[in-house]
């Protein structure tokens, strides 16, 4: 695990400062505190610092292929690079370390842009190329590995955080502001670009070339294996076969040569990954789990009852109230973007708490999109089945009137309303961007946005469509329901929820594996026939009954939570007038993105409780303190969110 970075200049006679290399490796050296490596010349500059989990003694980077003519630094691990290894041996490689960072420099020798087909694993690397004078960068099919670039007519960079980017000489950070109705929205950006201006994301399963004259060619290399799937077998062939490529998957991840763990929630996920992990290992693990004070929001009680029934050193972490807020700054600086969801900061204690242990955790994440775990799968199979009879029975007259007094009426409280919100009740089912996307994803939903943003703001984010990137590649998806709606969340959902896995972990200098994304079992996973992956508003039906044997039934059948927290409890109490001050005060309302008087009455609703504005809230006061931190360059230290309200006098 590491952070990468690189420049290319395009000027002839160019050359990259190894000082200036140096600078951008420094701003990300949480990633890889135990070593640093530059390669520099004519023109062009690779930089790295390495978090040591492989070939320890011999692993440096940059490294290049025998004659020096190809240089690479790589971010991730390839599982497969022993078999890789031997295969390009025996047609004549030769190999001066044991890492898998060779492997694919000697892979790319061999096969060129298509050598990622032959990769299996979580990467984000790049090849410079000093023959062809040609950089060669890929990510893996899913984006567990971050990658970000900026390209202008001087030169193309490169980093694994933003934040390596605009440590470059000239780099300004600016606000992007088309990306500001899709952030309401939504928390994430799902398509190419970024918060600041100019930079942007290399999407999942993409490569890209760059010639030194500045030409980009980006390409596509995998895509999400979406049609529609007939049961051709038996459900206890999916079973086996399910619980066959988990096992392997599994002990793919477990190659490392410093000491690994699992992070436990006690949900389903992470607690099958830990079973098959200990059964594989047949010793105890080292499992680590988070928690909060307030016992309704704490997984704890689950993860305890699964480290029993495992066995293992299960270690546990809880955080305050006055934690929580006072570390918003700081992650939001190592996101480089307003935290989408609250689960950030809990999993950035557990990691922290892991790295007293480990270097090396497996996670769950990966399981619920492509096993139609979340509920929401299964209630709008549902709802869109109801919808149908309820459109066939009531005039649309009648249903406009049912969804405007569901929305406005007084007499529901906030939690019923909330609840009847999900229904075909409130939804209307000829718009998909609101049945689906408004239902279960939208804090300000796209219809919603016009009324708080001010007049120039709005403006621009009824020209940009929030759900522009989101409904193209729902338009771009195949198949029945059902797969449809994981095909986008993969695009999308679950890009941001590892790219908040990777910052978080690598904040505290962890590598965190994902053995449920092995692309290998993603695709099998996806080939299992609909009916076999819900029953009810039940999903992961088959990983179900692949682990029954592993794990108590009551673990197996509880109910999904989610990495839940305090914060909808935390802004019924004195919090929100804290926040409430912080996000009207006239630093942050001079920005000119939305009406004062609109936020105030958002805060009164939400007071009197005859709405819900938690989600609405969270977006905000994140978005705010990301212009302190991450545009303004105040200190993530300076104790924006401290408990002891000194923040507020010092941030007026």
């Amino acid at each position: 695990m590491c952070g990468i970075a690189g420049v290319v200049q395009f000027g002839r006679g160019a050359q990259v400062n190894p000082e200036v290399l140096r600078r951008m490796c420094a701003a990300m050296a949480h990633r890889g505190p135990d070593d640093e490596g530059i390669y520099s010349q004519e023109g062009v500059g690779l930089g790295v610092r390495r978090l040591s989990i492989i070939d320890l003694s011999t692993g440096h980077q940059p490294i290049s292929n025998e004659d020096g003519t190809m240089w690479i630094v790589f971010n991730g691990e390839i599982y497969n690079h022993l078999a890789l290894r031997q295969r390009l041996i025996s047609r004549g490689h030769r190999y001066r370390t044991h890492s898998d960072t060779e492997t694919i420099i000697h892979l790319y020798e061999e096969y060129g842009r298509d050598c990622v087909d032959h990769l299996r694993g979580m990467f984000a690397f790049a090849i410079w190329d000093a023959r062809r004078r040609r950089l060669f960068i890929a990510r893996d099919r899913l984006g567990i590995k971050p990658l970000y670039y900026r390209l202008d007519h001087d030169c193309f960079l490169f980093g694994s955080e933003i934040k390596v980017i605009l440590t470059y000489p000239g780099v300004r950070p600016e606000f992007n502001r088309e990306i500001l109705s899709e952030y309401l929205a939504f928390g994430y950006l799902s398509g190419q670009a970024s918060c600041f201006s100019g930079i942007y994301k290399l999407l999942p399963g993409h490569t890209l070339e760059l010639e030194q004259t500045g030409e980009v060619t980006i390409r596509r290399y995998w895509d999400v294996p979406f049609t529609d799937v007939e049961p051709h077998h038996a459900e206890s062939y999916y079973v086996q076969t399910y619980r066959d490529l988990l096992e392997q998957a599994v002990d793919g991840h477990l190659m490392s040569d410093v000491p690994l763990g699992v992070f436990l929630s006690g949900g389903l996920d992470s607690s099958a990954v830990a079973a098959v992990m200990t059964k594989i290992r047949r010793s105890p693990i080292e499992t680590f789990s988070v928690g909060y004070a307030e016992q309704t929001y704490s997984e704890l009680p689950r993860a305890r009852q699964v480290a029993r029934h495992l066995k293992s050193s299960h270690h546990e972490v809880l955080i305050s109230s006055g934690e929580f807020f006072e570390t918003l700054p700081q992650l939001i600086w190592h996101e480089d973007k307003p935290l989408a969801w609250p689960s950030s900061v809990a999993l950035y204690f557990v990691a922290r708490l892991a790295r007293e242990h480990v270097t090396v955790v497996l996670t769950g994440e990966g399981s619920d999109e492509t096993l139609a775990g979340y509920m929401r799968y299964a209630f709008t199979l549902k709802n869109v089945a109801a919808d149908k009879f309820y459109r066939w029975l009531a005039p649309g007259a009648i249903r406009r009137v049912f969804r405007n007094l569901i929305s406005d009426s007084t007499l529901i409280d906030a939690n019923m309303r909330r609840k009847l919100a999900h229904t075909f009740l409130a939804r209307d089912s000829d718009r998909w961007d609101s049945f689906y996307f408004d239902n279960f994803f939208s804090a300000f939903q796209q219809g919603d946005q016009a009324e708080i943003l001010t007049d120039d703001f709005s403006h621009e984010a009824s020209a940009t469509n929030a759900y522009r990137n989101v409904m193209e590649y729902w338009n771009h998806s195949t198949g029945d329901l059902l797969r449809r709606m994981l095909y986008t969340d993969i695009k999308t959902y679950l890009v941001e929820l590892l790219m908040k896995q990777d910052n978080m972990s690598m904040a505290a200098s962890v590598e965190s594996r994902v053995p449920f994304l092995d692309h290998n079992l993603v695709e099998f996973a996806l080939s299992i026939p609909p009916e076999f992956q819900l029953r009810g508003l039940s999903g992961k039906r088959i990983l179900k009954r692949a682990v029954a044997d592993l794990l108590p039934p009551s673990i197996i059948s509880q109910r999904k939570l989610g990495f839940p927290t305090p914060w909808s409890e935390w802004l019924a109490g004195p919090r929100l007038d804290e926040v409430q001050k912080l996000i009207l005060q006239p630093r942050s309302i001079d920005r000119g993105l939305f009406k004062r008087n609109i936020a105030e009455r958002m805060f009164q609703e939400h007071r009197a409780r005859s709405k819900d504005h938690s989600d609405r809230i969270w977006r905000l006061l994140n978005l705010e303190l990301w212009f302190r931190v991450c545009i303004e360059g105040e200190s993530r230290d300076s104790g924006l969110m401290r408990s002891d309200r000194t923040w507020l006098s010092a941030a007026v």
